[in-house]
């Protein structure tokens, strides 16, 4: 169960007494299993030899194992000051989820944000998860799951990109952004925008190392859109050079997900590349889904999910998956989840974040775990 601590205090000036009530709340999540998988690597690389079978304790099978604090204070009016600290870990070792940096432990690697929510919307400062990641959770029936998801497809993008997974930094869009300002409107008619801007604070240059994106969603009558843009300059990790205001990473995305009758069903387009160089990076990705609802305790997803390289017609890659979720409680569900993904060429496109798979060939994975709230 969440712990909360409240505090309402009076304080008396010129002779007035206002009011401002203030909360603070540690929350967490732990998530673990076992993972069988046919094939393994130890690395991304298009390259990397394969290790064969491997049989491991596994975190994150629906989303990665985190622990946080989280407070608001009212101010009045209808203002309200938050702030959220976040950061994930790997219950297997303990140790902390990657960082900006390759190599450097970020202990808050995921959310660190100030900011001020009204009836203006809300403006937040600081890391945090991008408003491209949760519009692309939002439209597949898998949820963005850590375990063969929208989430897995583009992080397979991002592989054949060149990302080498040692850093949150990747060559395709972003799921972290550091020294990042995000307002989001209030919602009109169902529909919401969210504007990013990041700062990258390189000496002599404007540009240099900056990130904007825009998002645009909809929700109502059981159906959800999401249209992204997402630019980045001197982001891209594999590029190797001086951070001078090059235009080297651009995603678009367009999604939608339909329910009713505890029917799901989803489907969407995306397009990565490096503007600069575009002969080099400039990838599709095609997704689908479908999942049903038995009952408020039971749920079971389904999603296919394919990347196709569009300056060589060799590398591609599909990727199937499903998995079955029973809550026993509000805090604690059990799950299962089977996936399968066939890489040609130099593909890597993984089934599980963060286990590798062999490149070039036909991979089967299956998961069982344990999910609890606090």
């Amino acid at each position: 169960m969440k712990l909360k601590w409240a505090a309402v205090a009076a304080i008396a000036a010129l002779g007035s007494t206002a009011q401002a009530q203030s909360s603070v709340t540690l929350y967490g999540v732990l998530d673990s299993g076992l993972m069988y998988q046919s094939t393994s690597a130890a690395s991304f690389s298009p390259t990397a030899k394969n290790l064969g079978k491997i049989y491991r304790a596994k975190d994150a099978g629906i989303y990665a194992s985190n622990f946080g604090i989280t407070g608001v204070e009212d101010i009045g009016g209808g203002y309200q000051v938050r702030f959220k600290l976040q950061g994930s870990f790997d219950t297997t070792s303990g140790k902390s989820g990657l960082s900006d940096t390759a190599g450097q432990a970020g202990l808050f690697n995921q959310i660190a944000t100030v900011g001020v929510a009204g009836p203006f919307g809300s403006i937040n400062t600081g890391r945090q998860i991008v408003p491209m990641a949760y519009a692309m959770a939002e439209t597949d029936a898998r949820g963005g799951q850590w375990f063969g998801s929208i989430l897995t497809s583009w992080l397979g993008m991002n592989q054949a990109a060149g990302w080498a997974g040692a850093s949150t930094n990747g060559p395709i869009g972003a799921l972290y952004d550091s020294n990042a300002i995000v307002y989001e409107t209030p919602s009109f008619g169902g529909v919401k925008a969210s504007l990013e801007y990041a700062p990258g604070g390189v000496p002599g240059s404007i540009q240099g190392g900056t990130r904007e994106s825009a998002v645009l969603r909809y929700a109502g009558y059981g159906l959800r859109l999401s249209a992204v843009y997402y630019n980045g300059h001197d982001t891209n990790p594999a590029a190797n050079i001086a951070p001078s205001g090059l235009d080297n990473n651009r995603m678009v995305y367009l999604g939608a997900l339909y329910t009713i009758h505890g029917f799901s069903m989803s489907a969407s387009y995306s397009n990565g590349k490096n503007p600069a160089h575009s002969n080099l990076v400039n990838i599709d990705m095609y997704t689908a889904g479908l999942g049903y609802r038995f009952s408020p305790a039971f749920k079971v997803t389904s999603g296919l999910y394919y990347l196709r390289d569009a300056n060589h017609s060799d590398n591609k890659s599909t990727e199937v998956a499903a998995g079955a979720e029973y809550s026993l409680s509000k805090a604690t569900l059990v799950y299962g989840q089977v996936g399968y993904v066939n890489n040609k060429g130099t593909m890597t496109q993984t089934i599980a974040y963060g286990q590798p798979v062999a490149p070039g060939m036909a991979t089967t994975a299956v998961m069982l775990g344990l999910r609890h709230a606090f």
